[in-house]
């Protein structure tokens, strides 16, 4: 397949036809026109269906785009990186991120990001389902615990416990399997007993849901306003655990929350990618480090099938 050929068919499906191609690419309309047809004919099926005053992309023609779109974007900063633009990061970056993340710590980072590097643009997604980067054309995904049998690669930016939170008027039960309170995430698994480890001693309570919520920054602020107990990450609970806002009652054992900036490039990641996510892992070991009102426990490394 013919790159140029195939570059010139994303600028026509990027730009919703011939006349603005042509304005953006400096190419005439004719030439693309003539590489589009060519390009046709090289893979034997229609890719753009020509109106009298808009184009539509095929069946065919929006998949070639979504697998090509990413590609041919990965090869131009490549080229430019080659030609002597030392790999600046550049154009529009795409993130998408679960609300907890966008509502918590995330401003300050996209803040820091664009003011370091002011040829990018951010757009910023919150969405808590997973995503499919290709289709959506994200550049980013994070997310929380991903499946392991992902294609994607990344990195951990936060690894952390799983405590249960509790309003301070709240204490722990001294008997076991004693009824709680408990507020749950709408998306969690309905558990008939937690198990609670407190350090020492386990104890087992049978939580009684008051609440669901489909948001775990809900969930933080109706315990924070007395509602129940919550199974909440560490970090979001810390600073609340140390002013008496909240009681920490002890960890989940066998359950943590690792934090991952995934993208889809293993070979040919763009600067702008690689950038963000050093951003990423940045701010949270400045955390680690006492730098922020929060606390992480962090990890450094590609994510493996």
């Amino acid at each position: 397949m013919d790159i140029s050929k195939l570059s010139d068919f994303n600028t026509i499906a990027q730009h919703g036809g011939f006349s603005a191609a042509s304005r953006a690419s400096g190419i005439p309309k004719t030439t693309l026109s003539r590489r589009l047809s060519e390009l046709e004919q090289e893979l034997g099926v229609r890719l753009i269906e020509r109106g009298t005053r808009a184009l539509r992309l095929t069946e065919e023609g929006q998949l070639l785009r979504n697998r090509t779109a990413h590609l041919i974007d990965e090869l131009a900063e490549v080229g430019e990186e080659v030609a002597g633009h030392a790999g600046r990061p550049r154009g529009k970056l795409r993130i998408s991120v679960p609300g907890l993340f966008a509502h918590t710590a995330l401003g300050r980072i996209v803040a820091e990001f664009i003011a370091a590097y002011p040829d990018v643009t951010v757009e910023v997604s919150v969405d808590d389902r997973f995503v499919d980067p290709i289709t959506e054309e994200f550049d980013i995904v994070v997310r929380a615990n991903p499946d392991t049998d992902t294609d994607l690669v990344g990195q951990c930016f936060l690894r952390d416990d799983l405590v249960f939170a509790a309003p301070p008027q709240l204490s722990i039960p001294e008997t076991d399997g004693m009824t709680v309170p408990a507020v749950m995430i709408a998306a969690g698994r309905e558990a008939a007993e937690w198990t609670i480890d407190a350090g020492n001693e386990r104890r087992t309570v049978r939580p009684r849901t008051v609440l669901r919520c489909s948001s775990m920054l809900l969930v933080y602020n109706a315990v924070l306003a007395g509602a129940g107990v919550a199974v909440i990450p560490r970090w979001l609970a810390e600073p609340d655990f140390r002013t008496g806002a909240l009681a920490n009652w002890g960890i989940v054992p066998g359950r943590r929350v690792d934090a991952w900036a995934l993208h889809t490039s293993r070979h040919l990641t763009s600067p702008k990618v690689t950038a963000f996510v050093a951003k990423m892992v940045a701010a949270y070991d400045s955390a680690a480090r006492g730098e922020a009102t929060f606390l992480a426990r962090l990890a450094r490394r590609p994510f493996e099938r």
